[in-house]
Order: structure tokens, then C-alpha cells, then sequence
């Protein structure tokens, strides 16, 4: 009997008025720390917006059909265009995919599935989230030397190839994270399933581990190549050409790209390529969204066939 007085007067207690004291604080403060937050994200979008419009503003006077398809011009700016630079950067685009996607998923599949818990792992772990942070400029120094010099017989020295196996390497961090975090999120029953009706482990990871972990492999993919596409110091270190007479065709060619084609119009004083260089801005941001979209919807395409 006594037992069951004290359970119902516990049970009073937590409907009591300090309880409900207590509750209504507690929500209070989520509400306050959701405005705050909500609060932070519009100041973000809104300056986000500002900044399009001036930029949308200041170069809309130059851009146009002609922009995209004429070559820079220093004597007489106001005919000249982005052409190179634009061609330069898909090839930089296209390159770096090629060669940090396979590589990025190669090292994760490797690190998560394969890869013993020793100490030479453990550290190969730490250094891969430590490069993630490591100072672009850092990377092109790396490229140079590996890359430009060492492996001039085999890259073409100063070619889009080298610019795009520097980019790699600056991303390449970011995809294995990424994928290694996707991987790690898939349930162990699906291996299990896949041992006990015989599978291999590289069929299990082949038919089911690659396929669930991919749209959260593609979301590292996109937020990387976002940041390779708008680099220009390890670029410039690399060899980058700030003005050619010819549009990338191979991967052995010189090329130029969006982002020093950029720096270089907006370090000159005159009005003229301070224009040029805002509308240099948008065509970069049209291209980041037209990549960016592919990704998404192949993500997104990933997520409903998983």
C-alpha cells in the first residue's frame, strides 16, 4: 500500500507546476534557439543575394553571345571575352572527376572494408582528415613539383593535366570522408545478409554497399569539385596561362581558367574589366549550378533506386 502511494505521488510530481515550469523553460529556449538560427541562415541568404545582384548588375553590360565565344583582349577589352578560360575550365572540371572520383571511392571502399585497425592505418586516417584541411596554395606547391617537374615527360609540364591532378589531390580528402561516413552508415545486417547467401566480399560491396552509399558519396563530390572549380592559387602556382591564342583541345595543351582569368581582369584598374570580371563571375556560377544539378539529380536518382 505504501508502495503505491509513493508511485502516485511520483506520478503527481511530474505533472506538477515545477515540472511545468521546467517543460515551458526548456521550449522556450528551443523556440529562441530556432529563431536564432532561422535568424542566421536568412542573413546568409540575404547577403548571398545582394552580392548576385551587384555582381549580375555590374557585368550584364558585357554579357553576351560574343562574351562567351570571343578570346581575352587587352587593347580593346570592351570586344574581348572568356572563351578559353570557359573551355579551360570544363576540361579542369572534367578531368578532376575522372581522376578523384575513382580514386576518392578506391581509397574509402579500401579504408573502411579492407583496411586492418594498425597503427600505419590509423595514421593514413588521421593525415587524410588533416589534408582536408590544409591550405590550397600547399597543394599547388605539391603540384608543381610533382607534377610540372618531376612528371613534366608524362604530364606536359604546365598542361590542364597537371592543374587537374593538382585539383585532385586538394579534393580527394573530402571524398574519402564523405564516402567512408556513407559507408559507415549502412547497417551491418546488409554485409551479414550478403556473407550468409555466399556473396564475396567484393560482391557484397559491388551489389549493395556502393549503390547505399553513393548519394552520400555524391553529396562530398559536390561540395569538392564546387571548391576546385573556384581555385585559383594552386592553379597559378601550376602554371596556369593568364592569356593564349588558342582554346585547350587535349589534355597535354596549356589552358587557361575562369578563376585567374578573373584575378587578372579584376587586378587591373581600369572599369572596363572590372565589368568583364563581374561577368566572368556569373558565367563561373552557371557553371558550378549546371554542374551541381547533374550531381544532385544523380543523387537523387541513387536515393530512390537504393
Amino acid at each position: 500500500m505504501a508502495q503505491g502511494t509513493q508511485v502516485k505521488k511520483r506520478g503527481e510530481g511530474t505533472e506538477g507546476p515545477q515540472f511545468k515550469a521546467n517543460m515551458s523553460a526548456r521550449y522556450g529556449l528551443d523556440r529562441v534557439f530556432s529563431v536564432v538560427v532561422t535568424l542566421a541562415a536568412l542573413v546568409g541568404i540575404v547577403v548571398l543575394a545582394v552580392l548576385l545582384v551587384d555582381v549580375t548588375r555590374d557585368g550584364s553590360s558585357m554579357l553576351s553571345a560574343n562574351f562567351l565565344t570571343s578570346f581575352p583582349s587587352q587593347i580593346f577589352p570592351e570586344n574581348g571575352g572568356i572563351y578559353p578560360a570557359l573551355v579551360g575550365s570544363l576540361w579542369l572540371l572534367g578531368l578532376t572527376f575522372l581522376i578523384s572520383v575513382p580514386l576518392g571511392l578506391g581509397a574509402a571502399v579500401y579504408l573502411e572494408e579492407y583496411a586492418e585497425d594498425t597503427r600505419i592505418n590509423r595514421l593514413i586516417e588521421i593525415n587524410i582528415s588533416n589534408l582536408a584541411g590544409v591550405p590550397s596554395i600547399i597543394y599547388g606547391l605539391l603540384g608543381l613539383g610533382i607534377f610540372v617537374q618531376l612528371l613534366a615527360p608524362i604530364t606536359g609540364g604546365g598542361s590542364v593535366l597537371s592543374g587537374a591532378l593538382t585539383l585532385s589531390l586538394l579534393i580527394l580528402p573530402v571524398i574519402i570522408v564523405a564516402t567512408r561516413e556513407a559507408l559507415r552508415a549502412i547497417p551491418r545486417a546488409i554485409r551479414e545478409g550478403g556473407y550468409a547467401l555466399g556473396a564475396t566480399k567484393w560482391e557484397v560491396i559491388r551489389s549493395h554497399l556502393l549503390p547505399m552509399a553513393l548519394p552520400g558519396a555524391l553529396t562530398g563530390m559536390i561540395l569538392a569539385l564546387s571548391r576546385a572549380i573556384g581555385e585559383a592559387a594552386p592553379l597559378l602556382v601550376v602554371g596556369v596561362a593568364l592569356y593564349q591564342t588558342y582554346a585547350t583541345s587535349g589534355p597535354l595543351d596549356g589552358y587557361m581558367a575562369l578563376p585567374t582569368q578573373i584575378y587578372d581582369w579584376i587586378s587591373r584598374p581600369q572599369q572596363i574589366f572590372q565589368d568583364s570580371a563581374a561577368a566572368g563571375i556569373v558565367v563561373v556560377m552557371v557553371v558550378l549550378l549546371v554542374a551541381n544539378s547533374v550531381a544532385i539529380l544523380l543523387r537523387n536518382r541513387f536515393q530512390r533506386s537504393s
